[in-house]
């Protein structure tokens, strides 16, 4: 898991020495590692009572045309590249920024599938 708090180093490179654990604020999750699959989904309580919606599979994507304004419903056929991580295009794992092929053409991810729970994407030129 990710430590999500201060440093333990200084500038210098000493080492500052905690005086307390970490918080319930301060805590972090798995990633959702959203795949393509007939839909799968979590829903997880988040800080302060709000919900987040992990997508674990999905099948279809919401792929805008930005010439004609028109999203229609696609359905998603593989990731075809990925900058956030090469793996990830071996492994058909859907993050934002991902390059997908989808039945009306290539489109880039535009959500977050693991923290909206859906998969919202534009058409490339």
């Amino acid at each position: 898991m990710l430590w999500q708090g201060r440093s333990v180093r200084k500038p210098s490179g000493g080492r500052y020495h905690t005086s307390r654990g970490k918080k319930r604020s301060e805590i972090g999750r798995a990633p959702a590692e959203t795949h393509i699959g007939e839909d799968r989904r979590k829903i997880v309580r988040t800080y302060g009572g709000n919900r987040k919606v992990r997508a674990l599979r999905v099948e279809y994507a919401s792929v805008a045309d930005p010439r004609t304004g028109e999203t229609r419903k696609a359905r998603i056929e593989t990731v075809e590249e990925n900058s956030a991580n090469p793996n990830y295009v071996r492994r058909n794992l859907l993050t934002r920024g991902a390059i997908i092929r989808t039945e009306v053409g290539r489109a880039r991810i535009v959500s977050r599938p693991s923290q909206d729970g859906v998969v919202n994407a534009v058409l490339l030129p």
